[in-house]
């Protein structure tokens, strides 16, 4: 997949599988990643305290999620946080447009796909990002809790991803939110199954939130405030970095 264009060369795919490509190769693609880092790192630092939402890209307007999504992701809003998702359309742009319906703050970190996604309409600001690993490190980085709204293998992973490193202690005990109990019920399932055969432990139940309810997951939020006493920072650019009151 190219990163510029997001056709896909198979070609390249194959010579990638290979082994290990030459060292020149492997050395300007650390490059790459550096500068995806760097520009991740200036575009989203005045971002504050932030909640991320992951849900599917799939789900138009016309769908009951997309609403729902919107309205939680307003409520969340309300308590003073940044609402940032994956930037593109379906349950993030929704939620993103929660986020604007109240005058909240609203961010995307897209990434460059060949279908489906897009920055949508509703973000004060976006930043592109060709590898999802880059993506998925700046969006705990910069949140203070995780909302999971109905999706599919990337909103899992995103999902998995943030429990894993709440559960090794990686970072702090954040809020971890899993909304849609019918839609996840066979999730819920299989982790009462990883519980039963001992591959997790029964204070990783707690990891997690499930629930239909917009009032129980503010509340839950709230803990987090309260926690952690978040305050929204004053930003101070510095000018020697071209930086921006607001950037």
């Amino acid at each position: 997949m190219t990163k510029t264009t997001g056709k896909i060369h198979p070609k390249e795919e194959i010579k990638f599988l290979d082994g290990p490509r030459s060292r020149w190769q492997e050395f300007t693609f650390t490059i790459k990643i550096l500068i995806e880092f760097i520009k991740g790192f200036r575009a989203l630092h005045f971002t504050g305290p932030a909640v991320t939402v992951f849900g599917s890209a799939r789900f138009d307007e016309k769908h009951p999620f997309y609403a729902l999504t919107r309205n939680l992701s307003a409520e969340i809003a309300k308590l003073g946080f940044t609402i940032m998702t994956g930037g593109g359309p379906g349950l993030m742009e929704a939620a993103n447009r929660g986020a604007k319906d109240v005058n909240g703050r609203s961010i995307g970190c897209n990434i460059v796909l060949p279908r489906e996604q897009h920055p949508n309409p509703y973000l004060d600001k976006y930043v592109n990002f060709d590898y999802f690993f880059i993506r998925k490190v700046l969006l705990v980085k910069y949140s203070y809790a995780f909302v999971i709204m109905p999706g599919g293998f990337g909103t899992l992973d995103e999902m998995f991803e943030a429990m894993t490193l709440i559960q090794t202690k990686k970072i702090k005990n954040f809020p971890v939110i899993i909304f849609g109990k019918d839609y996840h019920f066979e999730l819920i399932q299989h982790i009462n199954h990883m519980l039963e055969r001992k591959t997790i432990s029964p204070e990783d139940l707690e990891l997690f939130l499930i629930t239909d309810s917009i009032e129980d997951a503010v509340v839950h939020i709230k803990k987090c405030i309260d926690q952690f006493g978040l305050t929204r920072e004053k930003p101070h650019p510095l000018r020697f970095l071209w930086e921006k009151n607001g950037d």
